[in-house]
């Protein structure tokens, strides 16, 4: 009998632990990769938070889900390296879907929709992208513009500039060092509006796009949640809010 009473005590003690473990593990706190670069989407105020529409919408959706989250500002060229090492768990940051980024990770369904946007100097001629052959573009890295521009003119192109952030590129074409910039209207138009001697340029044969939040390929308890959390934000008028507070306008998507 004292036996049997051991092994009972046992197999409780073994599902009490691995109980507690569980709830552990679901309660821990997500590590949220976001490139602090790129205002208005994510940016760091004079505090030195990390603020910003993407930031907005993350900490909306964790509050609707029971999430703890962690915003974590990592450089947009080592973003997927932080999420495939599994140093981040998650990354919200003006990341666009497509069919090649989806071969390796999972996405929510779009949270904005998006367009490519040059910026140029004021008095540029340049009407689209096409007219930028044999002219220097300034591009982020690993960005849906780099892919544009590499598709256009060639990947291996010297014409082609790369660096890691956004302010980076809109720097270089403010100091003549190249002759376009190109990223996300969303960004390029708010940086572009800071420096009256540029303008932006869309050329209409850019798709439409639309960002999504990230995770691995396969995490799909985290990807629901995630999915289900930007749904209700939707639904209860909060996207709608926070949209509003930071393009001072109606959505382009819900």
């Amino acid at each position: 009998m004292n036996r049997i009473r051991r092994a009972l005590s046992l197999v409780l003690l073994s599902a009490s632990a691995a109980f507690s473990l569980g709830v552990q593990a679901q309660n821990r706190e997500l590590i949220v990769a976001s490139s602090a670069t790129y205002a208005p989407f994510a940016f760091e105020n004079k505090d030195k938070q990390i603020v910003g529409f993407d930031i907005d919408i993350i900490n909306a959706i964790a509050r609707q889900q029971g999430l703890k989250i962690k915003v974590v500002n990592t450089p947009f060229t080592g973003i997927f390296g932080a999420l495939n090492n599994g140093d981040v768990d998650l990354v919200i940051s003006g990341v666009t879907i497509n069919e090649k980024r989806k071969q390796s990770y999972d996405f929510t369904p779009p949270y904005f929709a998006a367009r490519q946007l040059i910026a140029l100097p004021k008095n540029s001629k340049v009407a689209s992208l096409k007219d930028l052959a044999g002219k220097k573009i300034a591009v982020v890295s690993a960005s849906t513009a780099d892919d544009i521009a590499s598709r256009e003119f060639g990947k291996t192109n010297p014409d082609i500039r790369r660096f890691e952030s956004t302010p980076l590129i809109i720097s270089e074409l403010a100091g003549g060092g190249v002759d376009a910039a190109m990223g996300d209207n969303g960004v390029i138009a708010y940086r572009v509006a800071q420096n009256p001697d540029l303008k932006t340029l869309d050329d209409k044969s850019f798709p439409e796009e639309g960002f999504g939040i990230v995770v691995k390929k396969g995490d799909k308890p985290l990807l629901d949640k995630l999915t289900a959390g930007l749904a209700a934000i939707r639904a209860d008028g909060s996207y709608v809010t926070i949209y509003k507070k930071w393009f001072n306008k109606d959505p382009n998507v819900r």
